[in-house]
């Protein structure tokens, strides 16, 4: 059985029909594009389009059905509905999807407990063992929390993120999936190019700009602003991925146990992308309260300033850590900091974390689908 339609989703389904009529902005972006491939529109190719949405504002400018219309025509604020309740529904456990719906207090939530948790962790007994056997230097960190405590904790909340995360791209792949099978040669061939496309899309945020214009904040106002902040947050944070691989592969392969020097392939890498970590999401949250709030709805608003604002955070405590990290406050920092990026890694598959997922796996599908 077949289930309803939501609200948003009927909205949608109309606008489609509006927009599958006219035409006028098939130029815009692959989701008019990928809507002309359709004759209905089912949960599944709503589902598809919103999040093959980019949000660049450009259709409601253009379209002669907009508000005040009677149409009522705002693509990128419905698709922007639907893209939430897509969230909602892919999330695993089912249970957590609540933490879309109320985004800050999630967030905070899961804050609070993780800086208790890291609080017990550096007093607990085992901490205090390996205190005692930590070096004098004033910078160990391993001397506040050790890092058995540090890989476990981590590691075992990095593999459940992963895992829901896992779930949900699987869950929503497996709504979008094409229904037609191809050749497996045929298949595999456009599988290979429409990766290679999908992978340079994401890369460069081409659909940000897609016309050669930049996306706009309102009418008749184009600024490149929000692809290079987009672009500062997406590489500061593979920058800092990068700087804790390093890191360990130093400990691990080589011995060679932190602090780091400044000079330090780890430490040069999570500087640079700790600064554009600041860049970045400060950035988007300024522009966010300059843009048409037409543009996009309320609770995607909700859900880009909460995770804006733990990746801002995380950021800023890691940067005052590497400057402050001979300080004696250190540990308090060392704990609040590392508390900050659990309540980030944790609420990653219930926030707007997942839009990335999402949206390749909806580019991806996009470029095969022009292939066939």
């Amino acid at each position: 059985m077949t289930e309803p339609l939501t609200e948003a989703m009927r909205k949608a389904e109309h606008e489609m029909v509006v927009c599958n009529a006219c035409r006028y902005c098939e130029a815009y972006c692959p989701v008019f594009q990928a809507m002309e491939q359709r004759v209905t529109f089912q949960r599944a190719d709503l589902t598809y389009l919103a999040n093959l949405c980019h949000n660049c504002g450009e259709c409601l400018y253009a379209c002669q059905y907009a508000p005040p219309h009677e149409f009522n025509i705002d693509v990128p604020r419905t698709l922007s509905r639907v893209r939430v309740e897509s969230y909602e529904s892919f999330a695993w456990p089912s249970f957590a999807a609540t933490a879309f719906r109320r985004p800050w207090l999630a967030t905070l939530f899961t804050l609070v407990v993780s800086v208790v948790i890291l609080q017990l962790f550096s007093s607990s007994p085992l901490a205090r063992t390996f205190v005692a056997r930590a070096t004098r230097d004033p910078a160990d960190f391993y001397a506040v929390i050790p890092h058995v405590v540090m890989v476990t904790l981590f590691g075992v909340v990095g593999l459940f993120v992963v895992a829901a995360i896992a779930i949900g791209h699987r869950r929503f792949a497996g709504s979008a999936r094409d229904d037609d099978p191809r050749a497996s040669h045929e298949g595999l061939r456009h599988a290979r190019l429409g990766s290679l496309q999908a992978t340079r899309d994401v890369l460069t945020l081409r659909h940000l700009h897609a016309t050669g214009e930049d996306c706009v904040d309102g009418e008749e106002q184009r600024r490149p602003w929000r692809r290079w902040l987009h672009h500062c947050t997406f590489y500061g944070f593979a920058l800092c991925f990068a700087s804790t691989t390093v890191a360990a592969i130093y400990h691990l392969i080589f011995g060679w146990i932190a602090p780091y020097a400044y000079t330090s392939v780890p430490v040069v890498l999570g500087t640079i992308g700790g600064l554009g970590l600041v860049v970045g999401p400060a950035g988007l949250l300024a522009l966010d309260l300059r843009r048409d709030a037409a543009l996009t709805h309320a609770s995607e608003r909700a859900l880009g300033s909460a995770f804006l604002s733990m990746l801002l955070l995380t950021s800023v405590t890691g940067l005052l850590l590497l400057v402050l990290r001979e300080r004696p406050y250190m540990p308090v920092l060392l704990v609040f900091h590392l508390a900050v990026v659990l309540a980030l890694f944790l609420t990653f598959p219930y926030g707007k974390f997942v839009h990335g997922i999402y949206r390749g796996a909806a580019l991806l599908k996009f470029r095969r689908e022009e292939l066939v």
